[in-house]
This record gives structure tokens, sequence and C-alpha cells, in this order.
């Protein structure tokens, strides 16, 4: 009946959808939840787009993927530019001169570089062990303790002295005053949300939702000559090697009773005692000025079968065992994998339209 299934309605099956239908080609769209979008899912509160799954700041330096994604939607100008706060003190992220000067009353990036430079030194560790020695190597004392520890340690459910150095290899320090998070040219967020961007890519295919792909697997595949598959790559192979491992998150989402609770769209909340990571007001995204305002504090979880994989933990042991699933994806003559579940890596949402862009282009043309 179909040229193709695709599992999951996110950024990569809807592009590839999309591009397939220009084509020619028939598809068939299947989703567990009861919803398109994947975690980009949008809906509406008291008038405000909420980010269900997180936020999501569309950014990217590729001129194509801009113009591909704006053929869906019109995006508004917001620029990302998160807080933190730590014990009620507030900075400004990346680390930047604002952030600087708030530590320590530098006015200057040439201060700053020696403030900084005076830090490292008193904890230089020639072959750092772990992630806290790493980020002293990088950073000094004050903004590991500040910025970097409580909330990295919330993130991985990990002591920072438990971590791998490798988890940050670098850490964006700027010597300017800039807020911007991104270094990208383009940047933005869909007017009205992602769910309707999502929906209008989906217009030429067929939808299913509330439908799980591996518990009906044998007759769905019947259904299609090929699979563009964006799960998780080992559940697709009833976890034969064992489980790869992810975080995950959960939200408390409220609706409040006034116009502006903190006053930017993203506040991390830095110390380790408070048990969420960031409290997301969605108004701010879209410059809203409703009489009410939506909130949501993100928290992270271990991740176990049955809750919503997030985040891949990209270290040896993991790596190794997805190679090993590769091997045996690599052997599917009707199977495609795609997207951050499908090929076990993180992705930036412009990063899953260029792949998806890419090997819509392989398959179809």
């Amino acid at each position: 009946m179909y040229d193709y299934l695709i599992v999951g309605s996110g950024l990569f099956g809807a592009v590839f959808a999309c591009e397939a239908a220009k084509r020619g080609r028939h598809c068939l769209v299947i989703e567990k939840r009861g919803h398109v979008g994947g975690n980009i899912y949008t809906r509406e509160l008291e008038g405000i787009q909420v980010h269900q799954y997180g936020a999501h700041i569309f950014h990217t330096s590729s001129r194509e993927v801009w113009d591909y994604v704006r053929q869906f939607a019109r995006f508004n100008r917001y620029t990302n530019c998160p807080v933190a706060n730590y014990k009620g003190e507030i900075y400004n992220l990346p680390f930047n001169m604002n952030t600087f000067n708030r530590l320590w009353g530098v006015v200057t990036p040439r201060q700053a570089e020696e403030k900084i430079k005076e830090q490292k030194k008193e904890y230089q560790t020639e072959h750092p062990r772990n992630l806290e020695e790493q980020a002293l190597n990088l950073v000094g004392r004050d903004v590991y303790e500040k910025l970097i520890k409580g909330y990295t340690e919330k993130q991985w459910g990990r002591r920072a002295t438990e971590l791998p150095p490798e988890i940050i290899r670098r850490l964006p320090v700027r010597f300017v005053y800039d807020n911007n998070y991104f270094s990208d040219i383009y940047q933005g967020i869909p007017i009205g949300g992602y769910t309707a961007m999502i929906e209008k890519m989906l217009e030429k295919a067929d939808v299913r939702l509330n439908t799980d792909y591996l518990l009906q697997k044998e007759s769905l595949d019947d259904l299609a000559h090929k699979i563009i598959y964006t799960g998780p790559i080992d559940a697709f192979y009833d976890y034969c090697f064992g489980e790869l491992e992810y975080r995950s998150l959960f939200f408390e989402t409220e609706i409040l009773e006034e116009p502006n609770y903190q006053g930017n769209a993203v506040v991390n909340y830095t110390e380790y005692e408070v048990p969420y990571t960031r409290i997301i007001e969605h108004k701010h995204f879209e410059f809203g000025t409703q009489e009410k305002t939506v909130i949501s504090r993100e928290y992270p979880a271990a991740w176990k079968r049955g809750d919503e994989p997030y985040y891949p933990v990209n270290n040896d042991r993991n790596n190794c065992l997805y190679r090993q699933y590769v091997r045996l994806a690599d052997k599917e003559e009707r199977v495609i994998f795609g997207g951050r579940l499908g090929t076990y890596r993180y992705m930036d949402m412009h990063h899953v339209v260029e792949e998806a862009l890419h090997i819509a282009q392989r398959e179809l043309d």
C-alpha cells in the first residue's frame, strides 16, 4: 500500500515524509504518542505555546537548512539568552563578560582572563581523572562551583568526581558582553509553535497516532516496501545485546495567575540542592503579553524501559554496544535508521534536518 512506513513523527520522520511526497512517494507515518512532532511538540495553554518536552530553539548557520524550515513556518527573532540562578545570585550564560563582572567585578577582557588564569593555575592537574578536575583546569574554582558542579551532577545523576573528564573537554568562555547562547547566524522559534510546522510537513502523508510499531511490527511491515525507523535501535532488536543507556527527563507544568514569573524563558538552577535543573517560562519564547503565564520545571532522571529516552550516554561501554547493533542494521535491506534514537547520538534540530535531507536525497533521487 505504501512506498515507506515512517516510524516516528518527529522532525526526522516529518522531513523525510515531506521529501518523499514531493517525489511522488506514498508514506504512512505512525506515532506511538497521541500527537505528532516527537519531542518538539508544542501545545497551547492560556494562549501560550508550551514546549511540552523541554525548550527547543532552532538555530543554524546553514542557509539551506534555514530556508528549508521557513517553508513551513514563519520564525520570530527569539535569541536564546538563558541565565543561571545560584542561591539567588543571577549569572548570564554562556560564560561571558557579564558573568565575570558579576563574579569578580572585572570590567575588561584582560582582567577576566587574568582572573581565570590565576584560578586555573591554582588547581591545574596534568592528567584530569574526572569531570571536576577537568572543569577546574578549564575555568577555575568560582565558575565551576557556582555554575557547573551542581547542574552537571543533577543532569547526570552522579557526583562530578565520578564522571569522566571527557564530558567537558572544553567549556565556552567568551570575553565579550554578549549573552547570546548560540553563535549560529540564524535563530528563532516558529510563530504558533512547532506542531503546526510538523503538521504542514506531513500534509501529504497518511498519519496514524497511538500506534506502537514494536507491538505490531509484523503487520505494519507488510504495509510498505521500506521502513524509516527513528525509534531506539536497541529496542528494534529487542535489546538482544543489552540496553543502551540514556538520561531521561520529566516535567511539572503549572499555570500561574500572574503575567511574568521569572522574566526570562530559561533559568538554570545550578545548586545541587534544588532538584530541578531549570524552569522554562514558555510565553517569553514568543514575547507573550497574556495575563497568565505557564512554567515548566525540568527534572533529570535515570532512564528505564518505558521512560522517554532523551540523552544518549555516549561513553565507551555504550558506544561499543551501539556498534554491535549497527552491524545488524547494516544487514537490513528494507530498514533505514535515522534521528537521535536510531543513530544513538544527541543532535540539535538543524542537524536532524540536515541528516534527513541527506538520507532523503540518497534514497529517493
